[in-house]
């Protein structure tokens, strides 16, 4: 039986994935790969097979994935045509290691036809690429991580007066905790779930961002309100703050409190706000036999919610 490979071990999300399924799993049957080699020494004493894997280098992703029976791809940061290409390369190389099963971190609303966000073109990309290269597979859409929201939650109370202005609307989303969806991802490889198989990923209740700040200001004793604005208003916004249209470039250090690009915040927004982005379900508790955190839980304990450092790398 090959060996179970987890790519991206270097960033918040995979160095989860990568710790729970050593418990899971035991560090015999494990590969952790990253791009960053530094980053890798972090799991030198855990007993994994440690690989350095350049999603653009389609040779070397050969060589890390040799021995694999089982990949977790966990998605790329960046966004666009160098991220498609970048998971193709990845789903390649797989294909060609003879892995023959294939874990893919997708996001909500990609198998929404009319959602055109800026961020789900990559996904449905990925997503349709899987599927053509005849891999069993297993793929976790995951909700919106509850941390950015926590982040744009302190950054209102901080910096805009309590007021905390976006163009969600009246929209609903399952606001998940980043650990949650690692979680997941983390039992799917080491094999839970049904192949050929799509799961969402979400919090344990659909809200608008409106209920979102009701339970933040209760739990913190913080006020903080919302107010709809326009998608233009949204990137006016996100522009007087530094913070990028797109991903080209060194990206993640523009913000603090939003490590992420204008043109998915924006364009998610809207996705939202047109009730495409929606799904509530147990796919979570099915998979890990567990309960999602809720979004009082992770403001109960803030410290371990909010977003972090992310990297550009690529």
């Amino acid at each position: 039986m090959g060996k179970i490979i987890i790519t991206g071990v270097d960033g918040n999300f995979g160095g989860y994935a990568a710790k729970r399924a050593l418990e899971l799993a035991g560090a015999d049957k494990l590969v952790f790969t990253s791009p960053d080699r530094d980053k890798l020494r972090k799991f030198e004493t855990s007993g994994a097979k440690l690989r350095y894997a350049d999603f653009n280098d389609a040779a070397g992703l050969r060589s890390a994935f040799e021995g694999g029976g089982t990949l977790l791809l966990i998605s790329m940061p960046f966004v666009g045509e160098k991220r498609r290409n970048a998971h193709a390369a990845v789903i390649d190389a797989a294909v060609d290691c003879g892995i023959d099963r294939l874990i893919y971190t997708s996001i909500v609303g990609a198998g929404v036809e009319e959602n055109d966000a800026y961020e789900i073109a990559d996904h449905k990309f990925t997503e349709k690429y899987i599927r053509s290269k005849g891999l069993n597979y297993v793929i976790l859409r995951n909700s919106q991580y509850a941390e950015a929201m926590v982040s744009a939650y302190e950054e209102a109370y901080s910096n805009t007066g309590g007021v905390l202005s976006n163009n969600m609307g009246d929209g609903l989303m399952a606001f998940v905790a980043r650990f949650d969806c690692a979680e997941a991802a983390a039992n799917a490889a080491v094999g839970a779930g049904d192949d050929n198989s799509v799961y969402y990923i979400s919090g344990p209740e659909a809200m608008t961002v409106s209920d979102y700040l009701r339970i933040a200001s209760e739990v913190t004793g913080n006020d903080v309100s919302y107010r709809y604005v326009s998608d233009d208003e949204m990137y006016a916004f996100f522009d007087s703050i530094g913070v990028p249209r797109t991903t080209d470039g060194e990206w993640a250090q523009s913000a603090v409190n939003f490590p992420f690009c204008s043109e998915g915040m924006v364009t998610f927004g809207r996705a939202i706000r047109l009730g495409q982005m929606s799904n509530c379900t147990n796919d979570f508790e099915y998979l890990t036999g567990k309960k999602q955190k809720s979004v009082r839980e992770i403001f109960q304990d803030i410290d371990k919610h909010r977003i972090g450092a992310r990297t550009s790398t690529d």
